[in-house]
């Protein structure tokens, strides 16, 4: 009798260790005041708990945590530690992500994180959970050009793009979308959690505050859902990954089409998961330390090197804008007979003159001149942009020659997720979930903290000079350390 009600009581013990609970809520952040509002940015939270973790998940449709944007370097910290004292979470326990979407949110947004949180934990149920994948390969394209002189560049509104017939190849996308599914015992749904990797800087035609393609993605799964399931979006490795078509020019920009196309993929993908018991609920968060960039003043030194040069090159010619239009589409329009009606070139030809082809080989030359002189002010229009970006984390380092940052690692079942504060580009993303254990393994970024852009050892060094490697504040071996951390991480999940 004794033993089994010891037996009983370990069984029990055992299977209140083993249920999931979680619960979810969630707060408007946008900043009314900032101007006209076209949808909201929420602060969402998810909590789980399975008796012996605690985890709480906040996801926000912001920019970053800290460093740019509208969220100050203080907000996790204040979370945490509320956090703490009201539910008795461990402060590592707290993770936040970035949507990395550029609404505007309010100072506020920490008080009202907090009630969101405290409120997800009022609500915890019972859960079944699954893990599953979809897939998405219309909206996003990876912003990263391949040169025939060995660079590369990016696709920014900030400079022009370089001419199409300099352009070798591009770089890749990761179409896959990660997934967790949590079911109230009953069936219904509760949450789905949802990892994609692409940059919400779509924008929307009204020009109004946004929470950009992951916003309206939320919105489609949710009304499709109902129940008063939740959908959470989770930044996965984007640093170089933009919207399909982001510098079109002949239409609106327009966030809306693409969200609901990921939505509906992730709604799609989620009805195919059969939730489960008994899902395991692990939660690792690691520091790493990291070197900061040594090589900023070199870098800084070529560039500046290269941008006087492309000064000294630049020739005037006798043309300006206005005339230089109407020569390049007359010339465009009949390269055989620019000047005037092919009848007269006949005659000029037939009289023994030649007043009309000399004409047009000075127009020419001229032209020519004057789209050389375009592409070196696009040059350096490139460089003059990512110096400033290089100039910037010079003075921010001022002198400090290591960075420490989190790794996290959480499993819900068969989900795994291993989180860094990075704007990891996605051959990150893509290397790591091939070495990963676990057939349902993914990588978010802008996780825990904002340490600017991440990219790739070849990417980091590029003499190109895009972007992701003049924005960033870590040397090249970053990634190396990186990845056996975030094996690690995996590892011990």
């Amino acid at each position: 009798m004794i033993r089994r009600l010891a037996w009983n009581l370990a069984l029990a013990a055992m299977c209140a260790h083993a249920a999931l609970r979680a619960g979810t809520a969630k707060a408007d952040v946008t900043d009314r005041a900032a101007g006209p509002v076209n949808d909201p940015a929420m602060v969402k939270a998810l909590a789980l708990e399975d008796g012996a973790t605690k985890v709480m998940i906040i996801t926000v449709d912001a920019v970053s945590f800290g460093e740019i944007g509208y969220i100050d370097n203080g907000y996790i910290a204040r979370v945490r530690a509320a956090l703490e004292h009201d539910l008795g979470i461990q402060p590592k326990n707290v993770l936040f992500n970035a949507s990395h979407c550029h609404a505007v949110v309010r100072k506020d947004a920490d008080q009202l994180t907090i009630q969101a949180a405290k409120e997800a934990w009022k609500n915890l149920v019972l859960v079944r959970a699954g893990a599953g994948r979809g897939r998405e390969d219309r909206i996003m394209e990876n912003r990263r050009m391949y040169l025939k002189n060995g660079r590369q560049t990016d696709v920014r509104r900030a400079y022009a793009m370089p001419r199409d017939e300099d352009v070798v190849s591009t770089g890749p996308v990761d179409p896959e979308i990660g997934l967790l599914r949590l079911d109230r015992l009953d069936g219904r749904p509760l949450a789905v959690l949802y990892n994609f990797a692409a940059h919400p800087i779509q924008g929307v035609p009204s020009g109004g505050n946004s929470a950009d393609y992951p916003g309206f993605a939320s919105k489609a799964i949710e009304e499709n859902l109902g129940e008063g399931a939740m959908a959470f979006f989770i930044q996965g490795c984007a640093g170089d990954v933009n919207p399909a078509k982001y510098k079109d020019v002949h239409a609106p920009h327009d966030a809306e089409p693409l969200g609901n196309l990921l939505g509906l993929s992730v709604l799609r993908a989620a009805r195919a998961i059969r939730p489960r018991d008994g899902a395991e609920l692990r939660f690792v968060n690691e520091r790493l330390t990291l070197p900061r960039a040594a090589d900023r003043e070199n870098r800084m030194a070529k560039m500046r090197e290269e941008r006087d040069r492309l000064v000294k090159s630049l020739n005037g010619t006798s043309l300006n804008f206005k005339t230089f239009l109407e020569l390049y589409l007359k010339y465009k329009l009949s390269p055989e007979s620019p000047s005037h009606y092919a009848h007269r070139y006949l005659h000029e030809r037939a009289v023994g003159r030649e007043d009309l082809r000399k004409l047009d080989e000075e127009n020419r030359a001229n032209v020519e001149r004057y789209l050389r002189q375009i592409e070196v002010m696009e040059e350096i229009t490139r460089l003059q942009t990512n110096l400033a970006l290089l100039e910037m984390h010079e003075k921010k380092a001022a002198g400090r020659k290591t960075l420490a940052v989190e790794v996290a690692g959480l499993r819900i079942g068969d989900f795994r997720l291993v989180t860094f504060p990075g704007e990891l580009t996605v051959e990150i993303g893509l290397g790591l979930k091939k070495r990963a254990p676990g057939p349902f393994t993914f990588v978010a970024g802008y996780t825990n903290g904002y340490i600017y852009y991440t990219a790739t050892v070849p990417q980091r060094t590029n003499s190109g000079y895009a972007q992701e490697d003049c924005d960033a504040m870590v040397a090249p071996e970053w990634q190396a350390l990186f990845e056996e951390k975030a094996l690690a991480v995996l590892g011990r999940l």
